[in-house]
């Protein structure tokens, strides 16, 4: 049977941290180890949901889980399949995951990622994108949105926050060949969930990028995180989609599928004149934004659809 928001198991593996409120990271692996189970081996880099599941003496984990060096997420996840299997002590139903954010992953994880792909080892790793290092104080990394205001792109009447885009981490890493890759957002939880399933099911090295908003860093209220994640899809600012390579796909050079396809997006405007990080972002910076979006679509509907 599959797996949605009505049938999810109650089992609780992440329970007791110290996220803040309204925290879309912790809401993204909440779900995530609800589907994997309580075999599931988790690895997490410093960050943010490391920071507030390893707070000793309190481990918030239910499953086994480490912290490992900021940029060997995926290297570790090697390490600990590698050693699982060869010691017979990995169960059929053991799935080894990394939860990472948006810096250790298309930043300073970026080197280990592609190493594991490159090895198609029997991975799994998600990037939980909260747009910026919110856990060292919300700097810009290189998933972070043009016009957004973090404290190392400060925004005000001469400086519009973030003057470059955001690296599209979903396609460098389906560039590499890998069995499966999708991207979700915690506003689409049925979809998220899905993929968590299907990624648990397939062999090899799998990727889940989801958009988990942080009400801190985004400046916007602790009850709107799963509002927001719902409406940066609306709008086509995000989107849902998957790849399967070619031996998932069996299509050479691998398969992209687009997993939502709105035949009208929401406000572009509204959805960024609701967040304090794009309060400096003028009518022309938004324009911009929405004619980014526009190309982007046209490409993906054609190439993608089908």
């Amino acid at each position: 049977m599959a797996v949605n928001a009505k049938n999810i198991s109650d089992d609780e593996f992440f329970f007791g941290h110290k996220a803040c409120a309204g925290c879309g990271g912790s809401l993204a692996l909440r779900a995530a180890l609800k589907v994997l189970g309580p075999n599931a081996v988790a690895a997490l880099p410093a960050g943010c949901m490391s920071a507030v599941g390893f707070n000793f003496p309190q481990l918030a984990f239910a499953n086994n889980a480490m912290i490992t060096p900021f940029a060997a997420t995926a290297s570790v996840l090697t390490g600990i399949e590698a050693g699982l299997r060869a010691q017979g002590k990995k169960p059929d139903d053991c799935t080894v995951v990394g939860f990472a954010g948006d810096g250790g992953t298309a930043d300073i994880g970026l080197q280990a990622l592609s190493g594991a792909i490159d090895r198609n080892d029997d991975v799994l790793y998600i990037c939980y994108d909260n747009e910026a290092y919110m856990n060292t104080g919300i700097q810009k990394s290189s998933l972070t949105p043009f016009g957004a205001k973090t404290t190392t792109t400060p925004a005000g009447s001469n400086v519009h926050g973030c003057l470059t885009q955001k690296k599209n981490l979903f396609e460098i890493v389906a560039a590499h060949g890998i069995p499966y890759a999708a991207t979700a957002s915690i506003g689409y939880l049925n979809d998220f969930i899905r993929k968590v399933e299907r990624a648990r099911d397939i062999r090899g090295t799998r990727y889940i990028h989801v958009i988990a908003p942080c009400p801190t860093g985004w400046g916007c209220g602790v009850d709107e995180t799963v509002d927001i994640a719902k409406d940066i899809v609306d709008t086509g600012l995000w989107y849902l989609a998957e790849y399967e390579g070619e031996q998932v796909s069996g299509v050479p050079g691998g398969r992209f599928k687009l997993n939502r396809d709105p035949k009208e997006f929401a406000s572009v405007d509204a959805y960024l004149r609701r967040q304090g990080r794009f309060k400096a972002l003028t009518d022309e910076d938004a324009a911009a934004v929405e004619a980014g979006r526009d190309a982007k679509w046209e490409a993906m509907r054609r190439d993608w659809r089908g």
